[in-house]
């Protein structure tokens, strides 16, 4: 039985297949097939494949590569940290797969991450298939894990954080709700004073309505927002966009020298990550200056 979301060629060679859109898809073969079956609220497949390495796609769209992770991992964490200098509490919506807890936890200031994930068996399933993604996180003590629907958690909570993170899966189907503006609204809520929003907002050049929307949502609830680009491998489509919004302008363009300064504190080593990728990030394409002036 092929699994869903996959296909054999001519050769009887398995792949898998990516819709991101009705008209723009991605296909990977599938060297190892490791897992493939439906959790009580979606659809997991893991597999090997030659270039990425392990791989996992969730209802059809992948999540992490074991071969480029890094990228998104230590970008969606280091940028807001070093940005905000101080920050001790973070609330991580989604992230599952324990990579951004890894990179947070890396810093010695962060004193509490709640993780508000909607699926439990990816939390455990990541911890099973996927140990080096998380590496220990989900059993830090700074951490305290909730398996709720975020959404309902942001909204009807009191607790502030420091930093929110929204590392959601693509903005289709049951994750959507985490790119409408009264989610954003809620989060805003949430954040301490100082506080800031990164979220996940999907591929610019394929989902540029919902770089657009977030742009126009940001800029109706916080003083201050913009967006930062990566390109990851695994992520066919070009240039990913994360979403930053703040209130407080120093947090928004940090003063000359002390990202520099906080990161060479900090003594991490990362593989992606520096102060200047860090200010080079903001830095968009034009078509994507445009998009934003719409």
């Amino acid at each position: 039985m092929i699994p869903k979301y996959c296909f054999k060629d001519d050769d009887g060679q398995l792949w898998f297949k990516e819709s991101l859109t009705p008209s723009v898809g991605n296909s990977l073969r599938i060297d190892n097939l490791v897992y493939a079956d439906d959790s009580d609220l979606q659809h997991l497949l893991l597999f090997d494949n030659e270039t990425h390495g392990r791989l996992l796609a969730i209802d059809g769209l992948v999540q992490v590569s074991l071969s480029d992770e890094f990228i998104y991992h230590e970008m969606v964490s280091h940028v807001p940290l070093f940005a905000h200098g101080s920050v001790k509490s973070v609330l991580v919506v989604g992230g599952g797969d324990g990579g951004a807890m890894r990179e947070l936890l890396r810093h010695t200031g962060v004193e509490r991450i709640v993780l508000a994930e909607i699926d439990g068996e990816v939390i455990d399933f990541s911890r099973k298939w996927l140990p080096t993604v998380s590496n220990g996180s989900f059993d830090d003590a700074r951490v305290e894990i909730k398996i709720v629907d975020g959404v309902e958690y942001i909204r009807e909570g009191d607790e502030t954080f420091d930093l929110i993170i929204i590392d959601s899966s693509d903005p289709v189907g049951p994750s959507a709700v985490l790119f409408t503006e009264e989610f954003y609204r809620d989060c805003h809520k949430r954040l301490a004073p100082g506080g800031m929003l990164v979220t996940q907002s999907g591929l610019a050049a394929i989902h540029s309505d919902v770089v657009e929307n977030t742009s126009l949502y940001f800029s109706r609830i916080f003083k201050h927002h913009g967006f930062y680009a990566i390109t990851v491998p695994t992520f066919s489509g070009g240039v990913m966009t994360l979403g930053f919004a703040t209130d407080d302008a120093e947090k928004m363009s940090p003063a000359a020298g002390s990202i520099e300064s906080r990161f060479e504190a900090s003594g991490l080593d990362t593989r992606y990550y520096s102060p200047a990728v860090h200010r080079g990030a903001f830095a968009l394409p034009r078509y994507l200056e445009a998009l934003l002036k719409r």
